[in-house]
């Protein structure tokens, strides 16, 4: 029996309709009238507003991640096997980010545990039992939630900051402050390092993001604000970049055929020496 685009039709309509619920939530960011990235809660681990850029990446790609589902190959990864947990990902992600504008900061923290819990979950099955078959399952699928899983990240300590943390703009950095810095710092850090050897060619897009944002925190918190900081931060963002090489180097290996399957399940798949 051939796939038709009907099938699984009620979540592919709920896919579209909560796509543009959270798209319309990170556009209100941009056009309300005041401009919630340059008034927000200023922490000593803000970034910059250009690490918020990041969103816009994410939204193209889930865009054509709407439109693979359309396929047969898509309707397979995204309709039977990410299923419900996209709608309730966007829903949840609307929420954050209206609590987050809103400036209800305890509240947004809460829910993006939330939203790190329903990527996490769409990020293992795509990774544990989706495999890319094509060019589409790696652009459309699992680099968007890649993204996504790593940006999120960021989101939950960035949040944190904005909820429990000092402002920096009335208040000097003290000592335990540095210390939850650093330590958020080197828990970013360590995370691109896990993405990196999360598998033989590494996770790029999430060692990206969070390397990305690591610039962005470098960037912000100028050295007249805390010396301390500021080259914490780059020094944890160039760590970053290393990772990130890694990952370019090992996706370089796995488009050439090269890459070294350290899976003993996946090793006759590019044969065995006798």
């Amino acid at each position: 029996m051939s796939d038709s685009w009907t099938d699984g039709i009620l979540l592919k309509i709920a896919n579209i309709i909560v796509y543009f619920l959270f798209l319309g939530s990170n556009v209100y960011t941009v056009a309300a009238p005041h401009d919630i990235y340059f008034t927000g809660r200023e922490t000593y681990i803000t970034p910059a507003p250009w690490a918020f850029l990041i969103w816009s990446l994410i939204h193209l790609l889930l865009l054509g991640t709407i439109i693979y589902q359309f396929t047969a190959p898509g309707k397979k990864v995204i309709i039977e096997g990410i299923s419900w947990r996209f709608p309730l990902l966007g829903i949840l992600n609307a929420i954050y980010v209206h609590l987050w504008a809103s400036q209800h900061y305890i509240l947004a923290f809460v829910f993006a545990l939330f939203v790190s819990s329903a990527v996490t979950h769409i990020y293992y099955a795509v990774k544990k039992f989706h495999a890319p078959a094509n060019v589409g399952d790696e652009v459309l699928v699992h680099l968007p939630f890649s993204l996504y899983h790593g940006w999120t990240t960021v989101l939950v300590i960035i949040t944190a900051f904005q909820a429990f943390g000092v402002n920096a703009l009335l208040e000097p950095a003290g000592v335990w402050t540095k210390v939850f810095v650093f330590l958020a710092l080197f828990f970013l850090e360590a995370t691109a390092t896990t993405y990196a050897f999360s598998s033989p060619e590494g996770d790029l897009p999430a060692s990206l993001a969070i390397t990305w944002s690591l610039f962005a925190i470098f960037a912000h918190q100028k050295v007249d604000r805390s010396g301390f900081i500021h080259w914490s931060a780059l020094a944890f963002a160039v760590f970053s970049a290393f990772w990130v090489y890694l990952g370019i180097f090992g996706m370089y290996k796995r488009f050439r055929g090269g890459s070294i399957i350290l899976d003993e399940e996946r090793a006759p798949l590019v044969g065995s020496e006798n």
